[in-house]
């Protein structure tokens, strides 16, 4: 067998810390051990303990040493939710990890459970993040990151594209990049995109917000309908509408003049975005920014929890919001 690494960035380290509530990323964090101990030693043992699964004396057991010295890797999901006595029995295991064995502590974050995740990190445990992705610009990231890791080339619009018609779920997101590059020659365009995912686009929440900045209120109700139909939750649109009206006024407070890079820099916005926005940007005022920005928020308060009809709130939002865009 392959002698044991010591290194902190290597998926074979005595012990991997997993932290956050991404499953995928959490998923990933397992798979990557797991192929690297197999590849060290295909029989590797492996023992993913489901929550509730490692009681006190557990983890001796599972790590007690083997007549045939084979390798294992020892999964250890929901950790902040280990009992008192259990968590004592990791923190043992911390300070003298078992040769050949790989401990992998599969953490949310957060409060509960610190003791365990201080004691972890201070034992020089791999770290690895599978924080939640909550921001649009993290998405897109992961969306490049993808089609990188799968050794393709994707424009920015079709990046976009991609995002704004799956949303959030990045299970989705990762198996429509893995199809992709399977299924198409050279580089993948919004054209492309649009074909793969026409359907589920025009039910985006992003396609609610163009048509609305727009000033296509039928078009932007339409799409509206359909995306609550299809089950989109009502606070991405809301989040929706609020990002593309802030974008647009925040390219129209921008100083006039500016390169479209420095531009690009100063707003944290792509280029291709910046034209798109621009475009958008036309029949808007100050005045109509501000109403629109008020629709928003009252919009956002309603849905939830501060209105008895969200639906309706959010056409109220989008016929005002597509108003305020032919306000000039």
């Amino acid at each position: 067998m392959a002698a044991r690494s010591t290194k902190a960035d290597d998926p074979l380290a005595p012990v991997t810390l997993a932290v956050g509530q991404e499953e995928l990323l959490l998923d990933r964090a397992v798979q990557e051990v797991v192929a690297a101990a197999r590849a060290a030693d295909p029989d590797t043992d492996v023992r993913d303990l489901a929550p509730g699964e490692l009681q006190p004396g557990t983890l001796a057991e599972l790590t007690s040493p083997s007549l045939f010295a084979e390798r294992k890797v020892v999964v250890v999901r929901q950790a902040q939710d280990l009992g008192a006595d259990t968590v004592k029995d990791v923190r043992a295991y911390l300070g003298a990890p078992a040769e050949e064995i790989t401990l992998v502590l599969l953490h949310a974050g957060g409060a509960k459970g610190k003791g365990l995740l201080d004691a972890a990190r201070k034992a020089g445990a791999r770290e690895v993040a599978c924080a939640k992705m909550t921001k649009p610009a993290d998405r897109l990231a992961f969306v490049r990151g993808e089609f990188r890791a799968a050794g393709r080339s994707a424009t920015p619009g079709a990046c976009q594209a991609l995002v704004d018609a799956i949303g959030s779920d990045l299970r989705e997101l990762a198996s429509a990049c893995a199809q992709l590059a399977a299924d198409i020659e050279g580089a993948v365009d919004e054209e492309v995109v649009g074909r793969y995912y026409t359907g589920r686009a025009e039910a985006s929440s992003f396609t609610v917000a163009d048509r609305a900045v727009e000033g296509r209120t039928a078009e932007a109700l339409e799409a509206l309908r359909w995306a609550l139909a299809t089950g989109v939750a009502p606070v991405l649109v809301t989040s929706a509408l609020a990002q593309g009206v802030r974008s647009i006024g925040r390219l129209a407070s921008a100083p006039s003049g500016m390169r479209q890079g420095d531009l690009a820099r100063e707003l944290g916005m792509p280029p291709w975005k910046i034209d798109r926005v621009r475009q958008q940007m036309r029949g808007w005022s100050a005045e109509g920014v501000a109403v629109a920005l008020r629709a928003v928020a009252e919009a956002d308060a309603a849905v939830k929890g501060g209105g008895y009809d969200p639906e309706y709130a959010l056409e109220k939002a989008v016929v005002t919001i597509a108003g305020a865009a032919r306000s000039r």
